[in-house]
């Protein structure tokens, strides 16, 4: 895999605007920025994006109210990530953990399933999907190098 390219700007998002294809945003540099991207096309932690000026801008998750829900259990944690998933919420899912973000209906359910969840500020970067497409033709501006 190829070294990334050096960003000289951070773009700090919350996943909602991490999914969006057009965006004005704001670098932490305070480089205004317009992002023009595919339909579809969700930003990843350490994604770089290329200006048409050149200028390489890694994109970071910013910290965000997220329900952080734990088991040991293999089988409750297979149900939860069930249920959670066939109500089509966005799920980040770790070793013995999953997360989501917060959601007084949801926190309810994953108790009521019998796992312990803490709420806390985190960056929030849930799974891609079964169909998710690592090829971004036609915007020439996303440099997938961290092989996500």
């Amino acid at each position: 895999m190829r070294e990334p390219l050096a960003a000289s700007e951070r773009l700090v998002l919350p996943f909602e605007l991490r999914q969006k294809s057009r965006l004005r945003a704001t670098t932490a540099a305070g480089t205004e920025l317009a992002l023009l991207l595919p339909r579809g096309t969700v930003l990843r932690h350490g994604d770089r994006l290329r200006t048409a000026n050149g200028l390489i801008v890694e994109v970071q998750a910013a910290p965000e109210t997220v329900t952080t829900a734990r088991s040991d259990d293999a089988t409750l944690f297979a149900r939860a990530c069930y249920h959670l998933g066939n109500r089509h919420v966005p799920l980040q899912v770790g070793p013995g953990w999953l997360r989501y973000l917060a959601d007084h209906v949801l926190d309810r359910m994953v108790a009521e399933l019998g796992l312990a969840f803490t709420h806390e500020q985190a960056p929030f970067e849930p799974e891609a999907g079964a169909y998710h497409q690592h090829g971004h033709a036609g915007s020439g501006v996303l440099l997938r190098q961290h092989g996500h």
